[in-house]
């Protein structure tokens, strides 16, 4: 089936024309790209996608393929100095701390009328991207309620989760081109989505949300089965979160307490065996994302004179954590 949605976009002249969402870009194919590029891959042609990969992991992907709920999928896969025509739509969707790298390899896959979103944790990838593509082509996005697990070249998960996305600020009925484009696009692939009005506050939200559950189950080194029946680990998390809350209101985002309860009750409900991607970072003795949550939170509370012992204790443990890595 030959994938076509429409788009309008500026051309050369100013003036508005149609277009047509046909390729798709991915930079990082860990648990989240590889499964939501697995279910994309159900309606766009592969001929249609590229995979972004450069040295020995873009070797493994060409040879073995990735491995996705035991199908194995062919991905197309690009170096960064192939050139190709620019994607319709890139993806971002790797850890943050590979974002500067990423930004450079998927240099040739981003035109005037590339449509960016990123998948990435955290508050700042969408800025970081847009200082080198500029803030007009990104959307803001994030992955939620997913229980996606990866390991070595194989992705397993039992609910892929949705993708709220859209503008910093989205008005129903008036939504921008580009958000309807992209919304149109999700439709068609299956990837199940939201348009929150205030996206900035949604984002934020879910950094808080990984504030306290992906940084608390690295340490305690649990699932999520632990966050539905532990009240002692719920409380550590609670504990976290309000934190993150308190750095929000300095930042004049508006989080309240009851967030932190919404966002227990989502860890509550994903499968019980499923792990937040820090503690399959541990396991899998791989740098982590602390910097993008509690470094970010300790800062943050440093700028605004607030106290965050809770973060602070979290960021020592993890670190030390990542220390031993090569020691033991």
């Amino acid at each position: 089936m030959h994938l076509t949605v429409q788009l309008f976009y500026k051309s050369g002249n100013g003036v508005l024309g149609m277009k047509s969402i046909e390729t798709v870009s991915i930079i990082g194919l860990g648990a989240l790209g590889s499964a939501n590029l697995a279910k994309i891959s159900e309606s766009v042609p592969m001929g249609n996608i590229r995979a972004v990969a450069s040295g020995d992991r873009a070797d493994r992907y060409r040879k073995n393929g990735v491995c996705v709920n035991g199908k194995t999928y062919m991905f197309p896969i690009f170096g960064p100095e192939d050139k190709v025509p620019p994607a319709d739509l890139l993806i971002f969707a790797v850890k943050n701390h590979h974002l500067p790298k990423a930004i450079e390899e998927a240099a040739n896959h981003v035109g005037e009328n590339t449509i960016i979103i990123s998948f990435l944790n955290g508050i700042s990838s969408e800025e970081e991207i847009g200082k080198t593509y500029g803030i007009d082509k990104v959307l803001y996005s994030y992955v939620m309620r997913t229980d996606s697990t990866r390991i070595g070249d194989y992705t397993n998960y039992v609910n892929l989760g949705f993708v709220p996305f859209g503008e910093a600020q989205n008005i129903p009925g008036k939504y921008t081109e580009r958000v309807l484009a992209v919304e149109e696009f999700f439709k068609k692939t299956g990837i199940k989505y939201s348009i929150p009005e205030n996206m900035i506050r949604d984002l934020w939200l879910k950094f808080m949300l990984n504030v306290g559950a992906n940084q608390v189950t690295a340490v305690l080194r649990c699932t999520y089965g632990a966050i539905r029946d532990s009240i002692a680990v719920r409380g550590l998390l609670t504990e976290a979160m309000l934190e993150a809350v308190a750095v929000a209101k300095a930042e004049k985002i508006d989080l309240s307490d009851g967030d932190i309860t919404k966002c227990i009750d989502i860890l509550s409900s994903l499968n019980p065996t499923g792990k937040t991607s820090m503690l399959q970072d541990v396991e899998a003795r791989r740098k982590t994302e602390v910097e993008a949550f509690g470094g970010t939170v300790c800062s943050l509370a440093k700028k605004h004179g607030i106290e965050v012992p809770i973060n602070e204790a979290l960021v020592k443990f993890i670190k030390a954590l990542e220390e031993t890595f090569d020691i033991c």
